[in-house]
């Protein structure tokens, strides 16, 4: 009996370390030299790091800081502001917006060398491995992100007869079909707000779903037939979307969702933490159904997430500390616990996603959803460091043929195209 007890125990010793190692049965030898000094935006999964540093310690031979910028435009300035002068960081957060010029500067290092085997990354969602990669590489693993569902009133399609949309004529149809404002519900709600991320970003997964592309052989092409379409047919649902949509962004099309004013939309994957939430969507709760976005739309994909710092990891040694503290950051072990806390907008793992544990607080139909529409999302936007000044331009004269004070759709985008040939000439391509 004795013998046994000690054999169960020691078992037990075993699965416990492998638990904290993120999945691996034996420890690697404690590599850290120095504590991980970490730049990073806030996120209640790096607050929830704070509670287990010592084992994060026990595992690596060290513990780590990690300093929050203010907001996302305070994390942007000052990662560039380190990165390309002193390079203090071992580790920093980086974005699908800003990724292609930390790689290309030379500020970061490619990943996948320095992310143990055991914390297995290919086990993120297919979706954020697209949005963490650039030229061939990986350069960060998520702690954020996601693509876009279709999010809908199961009840309103019940009572008006119609099937969830499986493409986008259906979807245009139905959000005609269901748009009535006179009783307070709208068909659709989108993005009108300027902005690479605002209007832009909803306009996208319309302008790349129907062949759009931003540029062939190093030259711009995106004044094209498909960009027309992808325009006009953007312009048909605005008829349906609430008028606060037609200069608002996230914020104004999701509320008027979760106030029940809205059918439908196709959002970022974080609006359906929300929808889950009383707190959040009292008039929808129980209400809402997931799919993926009608087809030929692509997922609008982004991520943000860690990077070894190049700078402050001048050693082999070092990258493989910065390399080993991501891993357990973002390790299957740490998303349990998210999802144990209920943080939704912080869970990116296809295992997690299809655990019996998320589909009890969740339900199983929205972890079918995401684990489709992770297969559809695709990188809709130019990687390049320069894809925030096109895409703010652009952003500027979507809004005018929203609002009408510009009409002419062929020649904002000829307009557009101008600026991207002086773009890149200032560059000397």
């Amino acid at each position: 009996m004795f013998i046994r007890s000690e054999v169960v125990r020691a078992w037990r010793r075993m699965l416990l370390a492998a638990c904290l190692t993120g999945g691996a049965a034996v420890a690697q030898a404690q590599m850290c030299k120095e504590d991980v000094r970490v730049l990073a935006q806030e996120r209640d999964g790096l607050a929830l790091l704070e509670k287990h540093k010592d084992e994060f310690k026990a595992r690596s031979g060290a513990s780590f800081k990690v300093d929050t910028a203010l907001n996302e435009n305070d994390r942007r300035t000052r990662t560039r502001a380190d990165a390309s002068g002193a390079g203090r960081y071992h580790v920093y957060y980086v974005d699908e917006a800003n990724v292609a010029l930390f790689a290309q500067s030379k500020w970061i290092t490619p990943l996948l060398k320095y992310y143990p085997a055991e914390y297995d990354y290919a086990d993120f969602d297919p979706g954020r491995q697209k949005v963490a990669a650039y030229a061939g590489e990986t350069w960060f693993a998520p702690l954020t992100g996601g693509g876009d569902l279709l999010v809908y009133r199961k009840d309103l399609l019940e009572k008006a007869g119609i099937a969830p949309p499986a493409t986008l004529d259906e979807f245009v149809a139905a959000a005609r079909k269901l748009h009535d404002p006179a009783k307070g519900i709208y068909g659709v709600a989108l993005r009108g707000q300027r902005g690479s991320g605002a209007n832009v970003w909803r306009w996208m997964p319309y302008f790349r779903g129907l062949g759009g592309q931003w540029f062939e052989g190093g030259k711009p092409v995106f004044n094209s037939p498909a960009a027309v379409k992808a325009t006009q047919t953007y312009l048909e649902l605005f008829k349906y979307s609430p008028p606060s949509t037609k200069t608002g962004g996230w914020d104004e099309s999701t509320d008027a969702f979760l106030m029940g004013k809205v059918a439908m939309l196709i959002e970022s994957t974080p609006l359906a933490g929300y929808a889950h939430d009383p707190k959040k969507s009292l008039l929808v709760i129980n209400k809402v159904a997931y799919a993926p976005p009608p087809t030929p739309l692509t997922g609008g994909g982004y991520g943000h997430g860690l990077a070894i710092g190049a700078k402050a990891n001048k050693s082999e040694e070092a990258r493989q500390c910065a390399g080993l503290f991501i891993a357990w950051a973002t390790s299957k072990v740490q998303e349990q616990r998210r999802l144990a806390e209920g943080q939704f907008g912080e869970l990116n793992r296809s295992s997690v996603l299809a655990s019996p544990e998320f589909a009890r607080r969740y339900g199983v139909d929205l972890g079918k959803a995401l684990a489709d529409t992770g297969k559809r999302t695709a990188v809709n936007f130019w990687q390049d460091p320069a894809w925030p000044d096109l895409g703010d331009r652009w952003g500027v004269i979507l809004e005018e043929l929203i609002n009408g004070s510009r009409t002419d759709i062929q020649g904002g985008l000829n307009e557009l195209e101008a600026y991207a040939k002086q773009l890149l000439d200032k560059r000397g391509r």
